[in-house]
């Protein structure tokens, strides 16, 4: 979900592998070893984030039912850090989409189709959390929304971008990408090993976090999110960290 301006910042190529870009190959190539390597196992107790209080909450707002899963939120991962990938760095921050004119660029260099589908699933207005990964501290920092629905991804078809695919044609684009506008930084780091906790805790007692698919498909670039699992992670920005 490389992140064109930036890269256009750069010059040539860099812009667009940034953020797609990075995630695309962490997904294919090599494992998204943001949440398998740097995440602790915190215990599974420690959600005490008040799943009790959100779900009374919840269940006041919605009269307790249950209704089928429907996805209408995302997660898009990014590395904030350089690495490169065939000669160009991918580095694509939050930092760096909130340089961007008008906050704004295009989530290209997605490459595994599951992602792709998911891109092409986003509607006009949906949000997504900012998640930096394959970092030092990988988790969620800020909000973005689709500010443009899927078209073409333009970089399968320049030879010199680092997700450039020969076997794609102009006339049947294999690849998709969407554009996605700053919406704000969440109010404090999220960090993945916090989720975590969450995410165990509610594998327990039923929790929203129970199937977040950052746990259960984590090489994924782009993931969905049901409204209760964006509810119930954005609520953590407004709680103090354990």
């Amino acid at each position: 979900m490389p992140w064109p301006s930036r890269k256009r910042d750069k010059g040539v190529v860099a812009d667009k592998k940034e953020p797609d870009a990075k995630i695309a190959k962490t997904e294919e190539e090599a494992p998204d070893k943001e949440e398998e390597e740097k995440s602790t196992k915190p215990p599974a107790g420690s959600s005490k984030s008040g799943w009790k209080n959100w779900k009374k909450t919840k269940e006041s707002d919605s009269g307790g039912e249950e209704s089928k899963i429907t996805y209408c939120h995302w997660l898009l991962k990014s590395e904030p850090e350089s690495r490169l990938e065939k000669g160009v760095d991918v580095k694509f921050s939050i930092d760096d989409l909130k340089a961007q004119p008008n906050q704004t660029t295009f989530w290209d260099g997605v490459r595994n189709y599951q992602a792709r589908n998911f891109l092409r699933a986003m509607k006009l207005g949906q949000q997504a959390f900012f998640y930096h990964s394959n970092c030092k501290e990988p988790g969620i920092v800020g909000i973005v929304k689709i500010v443009k629905e899927a078209y073409p991804d333009h970089t399968q078809f320049d030879q010199k971008d680092p997700h450039y695919d020969s076997s794609s044609r102009k006339e049947n684009p294999k690849w998709s990408m969407v554009d996605v506008q700053f919406v704000r930084m969440t109010k404090r780091f999220i960090p993945l090993s916090e989720i975590k906790a969450h995410h165990l805790a509610h594998k327990e007692d039923g929790g929203p976090l129970k199937n977040m698919m950052l746990f259960t498909r984590q090489r994924l670039s782009i993931q969905p999110l049901t409204q209760e699992e964006f509810d119930f992670v954005l609520s953590l920005e407004e709680e103090k960290p354990h």
